[in-house]
């Protein structure tokens, strides 16, 4: 989905009256309820809402049309997606993750290392990971990842030696 950005995931109900838990992954965290309408991450379901309290990891939101318990726990992982027009335009040293996947990584010889399936974030940092001959995790920072050209489809990677060394390692065993 080009068009839509995921911000946010429901992770079950939130007391009896059908509000969510609600996991934002904006930058912002309050910010998700900006982009509403959401969209469900197949584009079936549009879901109106509304940021009722802060809770521990995140927030209780109300959603249109979700009155009961047993609503709000069915949409139990449910990832959101807002519009693309919705959000704000980014700093040029900035990127929505879904803008990096399938984008081809080179390194900086230019050989075809492999291209992006995900991007991950564990709390440390963000983790590119690449998908080629030899998969890699890699940290997504401006030493290991110089250059990211949208335009051009593809980044240019200068890994640290410790993966280069280790890989080689493992091709000669």
């Amino acid at each position: 989905m080009p068009d839509r950005v995921l911000v946010g995931a429901i992770s079950g109900a939130f007391g009896v009256k059908g509000e969510v838990r609600l996991k934002s992954f904006c930058a912002e965290p309050a910010d998700i309820a900006r982009y509403s309408p959401l969209w469900s991450e197949n584009g079936d379901r549009q879901f109106a809402l509304t940021i009722t309290r802060t809770i521990p990891n995140g927030f209780s939101a109300r959603l249109k049309d979700v009155q009961t318990k047993e609503q709000a726990d069915a949409l139990r992982g449910t990832q959101l997606f807002a519009d693309r027009t919705a959000l704000p335009s980014l700093p040029d040293d900035e990127f929505y993750y879904s803008d990096l996947i399938g984008l081809q990584v080179l390194d900086t010889g230019g050989t075809v290392i492999g291209t992006v399936a995900d991007v991950q974030n564990h709390g440390a940092g963000d983790i590119l990971e690449v998908k080629g001959a030899k998969p890699m995790l890699l940290p997504f920072t401006k030493t290991v990842v110089p250059t990211v050209d949208l335009a051009s489809g593809r980044i240019i990677i200068d890994p640290p030696d410790e993966i280069i060394v280790k890989d080689d390692r493992e091709s000669n065993q």
